[in-house]
């Protein structure tokens, strides 16, 4: 999480100083103006805008790892891969209620883009792609 932090800080850095050398570069070629209508302040402040964001999440990487009170496996050379592996919970890798999810999302999609009535029809589909695959594993002495 610490090599994360300094990772975002240096791209904080690198963009503040791009926004100063952006904002240099664009009043050089007009001596004749005053600086500031020389200025190109959409690029400007655009850049100073992401330096500001990597600060942000840099400081909100920096405040989570201080607050974890120890560092993540993954931070720590010595770590095996089983001990970031934490249960994560079941998995069905042979269910195919997600493809029909994801078709039903592309038809609600497409019926946003193409024409309302198929807005319905996504719906519907999507409905029961969710009925599906919460009641998957629904077996046993009250199966429907």
């Amino acid at each position: 999480m610490r090599a994360n932090a300094v990772i975002w800080w240096v791209i904080c850095a690198f963009f503040v100083l791009m926004s100063v050398v952006y904002t240099v570069w664009s009043v050089l070629p007009h001596p004749d103006l005053p600086w500031n209508h020389g200025v190109e302040w959409v690029g400007t402040i655009a850049l100073l805008f992401v330096g500001f964001m990597a600060a942000l999440i840099a400081f909100y990487l920096g405040r989570v790892r201080r607050a974890q009170g120890g560092e993540l496996p993954e931070d720590i050379v010595t770590a095996d891969v089983d001990d970031g592996d934490p249960e994560v919970g079941e998995f069905s890798p042979w269910s195919w209620w997600p493809l029909v999810l994801a078709f039903a999302a592309g038809i609600f999609i497409l019926g946003l883009a193409v024409g309302s009535w198929m807005t319905p029809i996504g719906l519907a589909v999507f409905f029961v792609a969710i009925v599906g695959w919460v009641y998957e594993y629904y077996r046993g002495y009250f199966a429907r």
